[in-house]
């Protein structure tokens, strides 16, 4: 697996799981360009390698991530956003898009993602993790939809994904005010799922999961993800059908096959009583 990347330190363990670490501590992991740039190809890296399963998205350092370095950003890209004319505005338009790949490309995994969030995580950070399957945090957490704040649409898919996680409710105040919500808050709307003391805790806990993920049949999470993803913002019948479709074509793998086989050999004494 690639090691190189500027941004990202890549951990794969023997159990199946990927640990994805943002790993620019000194600017409490501030996404410069080399963030957007990689995170495509590091997310093609864990799916084209056959021994992983699902990975962890965690950070280095003090913070998860406190969003779009707008420094950097605007030193690279300044002449692109306030371009005079179209073709300027072409330019810019095309940047975004290509900024969204690497987060659309999490989301789009057949790989499980678990997000593990300690301290900040504004803006861009609160995009990728939106992109994970499963959120955890600290109680000390500080998560926000910050975009508003700094006069730009939020437009790396926070306000598009969050409304089928949290709610449009509750996606709306956050997008509209910018305001910070601590760790107990983004439990009680659902945002994340478990909240833990400190930062070892919570990636030790993200771990476990993802292991837990890993053990399971590589054809089935796979399936199952796929399911979720295009059920999304459809109606019901429409996903049962498309499930129907995956299971009268895939189902029948050869892990199935093994549980079917096991589950005939085991004993089940219960059953046998008259």
């Amino acid at each position: 697996m690639k090691t190189n990347f500027e941004f990202f330190e890549i951990t794969e363990r023997e159990d199946g799981v990927a640990i994805v670490f943002l790993n620019r501590p000194d600017k409490r992991n501030a996404m410069n360009w080399s963030f957007w740039r990689d995170l495509p190809d590091v997310v093609e890296e864990i799916n084209s390698n056959p021994k992983i399963r699902s990975f962890v998205v965690a950070a280095k350092g003090k913070s998860f991530s406190t969003g779009l370095d707008l420094d950097s950003f605007f030193q690279e890209f300044g002449a692109v956003v306030q371009g005079t004319y179209g073709d300027d505005r072409k330019k810019f338009y095309e940047l975004i898009l290509r900024m969204q790949k690497g987060i659309n490309a999490v989301y789009d995994s057949p790989k499980p993602s678990i997000a593990a969030v300690q301290k900040h995580c504004i803006g861009g950070g609160l995009d990728l993790i939106s992109a994970c399957d499963i959120r955890y945090a600290t109680y000390d957490a500080s998560i926000s939809l910050r975009e508003a704040k700094v006069a730009i649409v939020a437009d790396m898919g926070s306000i598009n994904r969050l409304p089928s996680i949290i709610g449009q409710g509750h996606t709306r105040e956050l997008a509209y005010t910018g305001k910070d919500i601590d760790g107990e808050e983004a439990l009680r709307i659902g945002l994340v799922s478990k909240l833990f003391k400190d930062q070892d805790q919570l990636l030790e806990a993200a771990i476990a999961t993802a292991s837990e993920i890993a053990a399971n049949p590589r054809i089935v999470v796979e399936g199952t993800k796929e399911v979720m993803n295009f059920s999304e913002g459809k109606p019901l019948t429409v996903g049962l059908n498309y499930v129907a479709v995956w299971n009268s074509s895939f189902m029948d793998s050869k892990d199935f096959r093994e549980a079917m086989k096991s589950f005939k050999e085991r004993k089940r004494p219960e059953y046998n009583k008259n």
